[in-house]
């Protein structure tokens, strides 16, 4: 939506501004935890070698092409961050049956045990933060950030029981 569009609705720009300063208040907080978290991995892992490791981990097998694509960056930066957590031996490279001309990097148990207890913490402190909110709310809420994450509009919450229920038994 551009700006002329929002200007004609003071209260949508509002929301929108204030989704901004949140949403800069929580990647604030994101920079904080993977410097802390790619510390705990392993000390002097840098956030960007920790951010890889963590794609390889969640969508790996996966090649160095596909990474690359992902991060958007130059192949050769990623190469090296690649070799790095190779030597630390927290992923491992095996051939690519799709293709011989690359190779598949995967997280090796070492890895994923150290990535396991590194966000411990972190992980249960955002299910403890969460756990007084209704799960609809939680659900919703990851909705919507993933709506933002891909562009798409997100689809209008379904109705509650209660509200649903005088519909059906209306229609019966």
């Amino acid at each position: 939506m551009s700006p002329a569009h929002m200007g004609a609705d003071p209260r949508r720009e509002a929301a929108a501004r204030a989704i901004e300063a949140e949403l800069s208040e929580l990647v604030s907080r994101i920079r904080l935890f993977l410097r802390r978290t790619a510390e705990s991995v392993s000390p002097g892992l840098t956030p960007a070698h920790f951010k890889v490791l963590n794609i390889i981990t969640r969508r790996g097998p996966i090649t160095l092409s596909k990474l690359t694509e992902h991060f958007g960056v130059d192949k050769s930066l990623l190469s090296r961050a690649v070799r790095e957590l190779e030597s630390l031996e927290f992923i491992t490279r095996t051939p690519d049956p799709d293709d011989r001309r690359s190779q598949l990097l995967s997280t090796t148990a070492f890895g994923q045990e150290r990535l396991d207890a590194a966000r411990q913490s972190d992980e249960n402190r955002l299910v403890g933060a969460l756990s007084a909110w209704d799960v609809t709310d939680v659900e919703r809420l990851a909705t919507l950030l993933h709506a933002i994450n891909s562009g798409e509009t997100p689809e209008p919450p379904a109705p509650t029981s209660i509200s649903a229920a005088p519909a059906t038994a209306a229609a019966t």
